[in-house]
């Protein structure tokens, strides 16, 4: 138990830490050879915060363990809304003004909706993952074209501040994209052993450890990318960060781990987990997505009840452990 938990730790330190190198790496690369701020933030910055998750949920898939490849995919959704958002908004209330955020807000509405309706059958087949997987290379194409075209939004702006502020040689950047990338497949392995074995000896579920340890493990970039936007009152990069990851959990996630290994879909994970995250989804689009011309935010008391809602699915998580 002792390696176990050392493993998770130091699985997760190391996990964290390598997904900043990679997700440095990669926008200094992408800036060195002229892609667009806006297209930077929302591809190059939005799959290398998930990057951990689907890391993680492949390794998890491919070693016959998909309770924590989907554990961690809702997971993450859950705490990106409301731990993440929720703390972010206590820290500075976040407004929204970026018109590509407010596209996507309804986006990942439908694509949540979409999620649940496809696994109402408790299964997730190769052809649901299919499914998964073509929209979101659909996604990819309308995230493209939004940001060829969107140069003067509010999102590209702060990006462009935000990344003008850390300049890095190519040679650096390319060195820290490899070496970011290796160490976050090195640590997801290393955490998936030490929350697999914790799992075998507590004798709970590996879905309860991928919805919990491990999902806030792994969103612990966003976090840490978020508060310090909200910091420097980056609202719309704070609010990016989580909308992008979501989508590429619900979607990329969830579907690359269901073509490798299809598996059945627990009752309770419906019930649930996904009723929490389609409930969560629902109140961020109608709190950032500005009704009646004004725009959408998310004040300090909002934040107060994401985070105790947050506190409250993790004490109901907790109690069905201990009386399983």
């Amino acid at each position: 138990m002792v390696w176990a938990f050392t493993a998770l730790i130091a699985g997760l330190g190391l996990l964290v830490w390598s997904a900043d190198r990679f997700v440095e790496g990669a926008t200094a690369t992408a800036r060195t050879f002229g892609m667009p701020p806006l297209l930077i933030g929302m591809l190059i910055v939005g799959f290398g915060t998930s990057a951990p998750e689907i890391v993680v949920s492949v390794l998890a898939a491919l070693g016959g363990n998909p309770g924590i490849a989907l554990g961690n995919a809702y997971g993450s959704n859950i705490a990106n809304i409301a731990l993440i958002l929720g703390v972010t908004a206590l820290i500075s209330p976040i407004i929204v003004h970026s018109s590509i955020l407010r596209k996507e807000l309804p986006i990942l509405m439908l694509i949540t909706v979409g999620s649940i309706a496809l696994l109402a059958d408790l299964e997730l087949s190769q052809l649901d993952a299919l499914a998964l997987l073509l929209v979101f290379c659909g996604l990819m194409a309308w995230t493209i074209v939004q940001g060829l075209q969107q140069k003067s939004d509010p999102l590209a702006i702060e990006i462009e501040a935000e990344t003008a502020q850390s300049p890095m040689p190519l040679k650096t950047a390319l060195f820290w994209l490899i070496a970011g990338l290796v160490a976050l497949i090195v640590s997801s392995r290393i955490l998936v052993w030490g929350a697999v074995s914790i799992a075998q000896q507590l004798g709970v579920s590996d879905m309860i450890i991928g919805l919990t340890i491990i999902a806030v493990g792994t969103s612990l970039p966003e976090m840490a990318s978020s508060v310090i936007a909200a910091r420097k009152g980056e609202h719309d990069i704070a609010l990016g960060n989580v909308l992008g990851s979501n989508l590429f959990n619900t979607l990329a996630v969830v579907g690359i781990s269901g073509a490798i290994h299809p598996y059945a879909v627990a009752p309770e994970t419906l019930s649930r987990d996904m009723a929490v995250m389609g409930l969560l989804t629902l109140s961020l689009f109608l709190l950032g997505y500005g009704f009646r011309g004004r725009h959408g935010r998310i004040n300090r008391a909002e934040g107060a009840l994401l985070v105790l809602v947050y506190i409250g699915y993790s004490a109901w998580l907790i109690r069905t452990a201990l009386s399983a």
